[in-house]
């Protein structure tokens, strides 16, 4: 997870986070292959993309499948811990994916994605396409 860790944090310097200032770096791992992402904000709030979901769907873009571990990292003094639409995205591509929620002053915590999204919803026995991972 150290790995991850670190490229989230690298990621994190790519943010474009210009009316919060909340600059957040992800790491995604599937398969050998890690990729990243960071928050993409807009003057319309609702556009803004969570650097999870990037990093998610960078990974979903070139056929990977089944998210094993994601790494995210903020600036802020807390530990980054996924929105809801970040938690079922991670859901629905990692259900059994380790996560790792830290901060740029090395504070970390793990979880899940069932303890993130308890009670989560998608199809019965739906098991992710395993292309490209």
């Amino acid at each position: 997870m150290e790995e991850l860790i670190r490229r989230a944090t690298e990621a994190r310097e790519a943010a474009y986070a210009p009316y919060s200032g909340y600059r957040v770096g992800a790491a995604v791992r599937v398969g050998g292959r890690v990729y990243t992402g960071c928050n993409v904000e807009n003057a319309s709030y609702g556009l803004t993309e969570c650097a999870e979901r990037v990093a998610i769907f960078k990974a979903v873009s070139e056929g990977a499948r089944v998210v094993e571990a994601l790494a995210v990292v903020v600036d802020g003094p807390d530990v980054a811990r996924p929105c809801g639409a970040c938690r079922q995205v991670i859901w629905e591509f990692g259900p059994r994916a380790r996560i790792v929620m830290g901060n740029v002053d090395g504070r970390h915590e793990e979880s899940t994605a069932e303890e993130l999204l308890p009670h989560s919803f998608g199809f019965d026995g739906f098991r992710p396409a395993s292309g490209g991972d």
